[in-house]
């Protein structure tokens, strides 16, 4: 075993900490109640927003602890996050609004939907499609052409210093800040000196393998995750079980691996 004084868990919400379909986390709870034992913040990483995350913090008792929301983008908790992120999601709005018409059109954005249509994309009963909408930072969306007009509205947005990464059930547009550069800015925050990050998306990737700990949650819904750097060493596993059940067994036995000092 290894002590550690300063551990931190960041996880993905949707698919990992979440369940696919009814987006329950109640198969977490004992490893969550054991988090809190020990006094190690749960960290919640997700595309969501602000205001889905606070609500997601509260319904599970981790309001404490800082978050990083819209994929990395922005962060709530922390000194930083009080940095005005005013008129960020507008720019990336007008940015899209600057593409030819047949690269604009197959993509359908938050911003193009209503709260009904957001609520039958996601499932989201209507409040928490509402919730959704209200971005700051990112724009996630449907593409509804072929790939290769894909391709291209992805290249034409990186021409504007935009980037496009698939996460969970969409194509979602930033400015390029990725869940790893939010998760060092965390890390020093806290003063963590270990990390642990759960995620099962292509967007976790760079997460997973900026931790100490990397746990990939299986996920039918989605092709398997290619092999991650530091899988071979071991330092990043997969769970056999999916979303909350395999999250509370991994987190299980990898607390069960650490010395970790109670408070």
């Amino acid at each position: 075993m290894h002590t550690r004084t300063r551990p931190v868990v960041f996880t993905d919400l949707d698919g990992t900490l979440l369940d696919h379909d009814t987006y329950s986390w109640q198969a977490a709870r004992p490893a969550l109640t054991r988090l809190r034992e020990l006094d190690i913040p749960v960290v919640l990483t997700s595309s969501k927003t602000g205001v889905e995350i606070r609500e997601i913090q509260h319904d599970m008792g981790l309001s404490t602890a800082p978050a990083i929301v819209e994929n990395g983008a922005g962060t709530i908790g922390l000194p930083s996050a009080d940095a005005s992120s005013t008129g960020t999601y507008t720019r990336l709005r007008e940015s899209l609004a600057r593409l030819p018409d047949a690269l604009r059109t197959p993509f359908e954005g938050f911003g193009d939907m209503d709260n009904a249509r957001v609520s039958a994309c996601t499932g989201l009963p209507p409040r928490a499609a509402e919730l959704a909408r209200q971005r700051e930072y990112t724009e996630p969306g449907l593409w509804s052409g072929d790939k290769a007009g894909q391709q291209a509205f992805i290249d034409a947005l990186g021409s504007l210093g935009i980037s496009a990464r698939h996460g969970g059930r969409f194509l979602t547009l930033s400015f390029g800040r990725t869940k790893a550069d939010a998760m060092t800015e965390v890390i020093n925050a806290l003063q963590a000196d270990f990390a642990i990050a759960l995620g099962d998306a292509p967007n976790d990737a760079e997460m997973l393998e900026t931790a100490d700990i990397g746990v990939i949650i299986a996920n039918p819904h989605r092709a398997p995750l290619p092999i991650l750097g530091g899988e071979a060493e071991g330092r990043i596993r997969r769970s056999v079980q999916t979303g909350p059940h395999g999250w509370n067994t991994e987190m299980l036995d990898v607390l069960s691996s650490l010395d970790v000092p109670t408070h």
